[in-house]
C-alpha cells in the first residue's frame, strides 16, 4: 500500500514545476501531476451548478431499482467544492440528503440527513469508504477530486473508446481511503475523465467508473450524461443519468448548511 502523509498546496506545486522546468516534467511522477493540474485548470470558473439525476441500481442478477435525485454544487475558491444531494424518490428515502464540504488538504466534511430517523449523521473520516445509500459509490467518491488529494504517476498513452488518452495512476493521501490506488484515463483533447479503475485495500481491482455521453456547456465545461460504476467483486453496478445541467444559478454558501440539508425536500 502506498501512502504519503504530507500534502503540498497546489499553488506551491505549480511554482515548483515552473522552477524545475523540463527535468521534473520528464519523470513519470512529474508528468502525472502536470496532467492532473491541467485537468483541474480546464474546469475552473463554473461558479455553481444544478442538475437532476436518475440513479439505477442493479444486482448481479440484473434486477433494477430506480431513484430520482437532484444535485446542487458550489465552486469554492482556494478550497474544495461544496455539494448537496437530495433524493426525491422512492418514497421510503425521500428527503434523504448528503451535504459535502470537500477540502484540498484537510479531511472532507460530510453529513447525511435521514428523515425517517429525524437525524443528521456526520460521516466520520474513517467511514468514508462505505457505500452511499446502498449504491456502488462510496462517500469519498462524492467529494470533489482535488489535485492535492493524491500523488501521481504517468503510466502510458492509450486509445479508449476511440479517444487518445493519458493513463495516470494516482495514490490517495488520506490514510482512511478505501483505495490503495486509482488508474485514470483522461482524453488528450479535453482532459475529461473517461474511466477510473479503483483498487481496494488489498490492492485488488474493486470497481470501475465509466463516463460517457459528454456535452460541453458555456463553451468550456464538459459534463457526462451517463456514469456507470461497476463492482468487479460483486457483479453489482450503479448508473447515474445526468439531466438538465444549469450553471451560475446564484447559489451561495447559505444554500449549503446543515439547516438547508434538513429543510430540503
Amino acid at each position: 500500500m502506498r501512502r504519503r502523509s504530507a500534502v503540498v498546496p497546489l499553488t506551491l506545486i505549480s511554482l515548483m514545476i515552473a522552477s524545475s522546468g523540463n527535468v521534473f516534467a520528464e519523470t513519470a511522477e512529474g508528468k502525472g501531476l502536470q496532467i492532473a493540474i491541467e485537468a483541474n485548470k480546464r474546469d475552473d470558473g463554473w461558479i455553481d451548478s444544478k442538475v437532476n439525476l436518475e440513479m439505477i441500481l442493479k444486482n448481479a442478477r440484473g434486477d433494477q431499482s430506480h431513484r430520482q435525485m437532484r444535485l446542487r454544487s458550489l465552486e469554492v475558491i482556494g478550497d474544495g467544492d461544496k455539494s448537496l444531494t437530495i433524493f426525491e424518490t422512492p418514497p421510503d428515502i425521500e428527503g434523504t440528503g448528503l451535504l459535502t464540504f470537500s477540502h484540498k488538504v484537510e479531511d472532507d466534511d460530510q453529513w447525511l440527513n435521514l428523515p425517517a430517523l429525524k437525524r443528521v449523521k456526520r460521516i466520520a473520516s474513517k467511514n468514508k469508504s462505505g457505500p452511499f445509500v446502498g449504491s456502488e459509490f462510496a462517500f469519498e467518491d462524492l467529494s470533489s477530486q482535488e489535485v492535492e488529494k493524491y500523488t501521481y504517476k504517468y503510466l502510458r498513452d492509450e486509445l479508449l473508446a476511440g479517444s487518445e488518452c493519458f493513463v495516470v495512476e494516482r495514490y490517495p493521501v488520506d490514510k482512511y481511503s478505501g483505495y490503495t490506488r486509482q488508474v485514470v484515463w483522461l482524453d488528450k483533447a479535453h482532459y475529461r475523465t473517461l474511466k477510473v479503475d479503483y483498487y481496494d485495500r488489498k490492492a485488488s481491482l474493486l470497481k470501475s467508473l465509466t463516463s460517457t455521453e459528454f456535452e460541453e456547456y458555456l463553451d468550456k465545461f464538459w459534463r457526462p450524461g451517463r456514469m456507470t460504476m461497476f463492482n468487479h467483486q460483486t457483479g453489482k453496478s450503479t448508473e447515474l443519468i445526468w439531466r438538465d445541467y444549469q450553471f451560475s444559478t446564484g447559489l451561495a454558501d447559505a444554500d449549503f448548511t446543515r439547516n438547508s440539508l434538513q429543510r430540503a425536500r
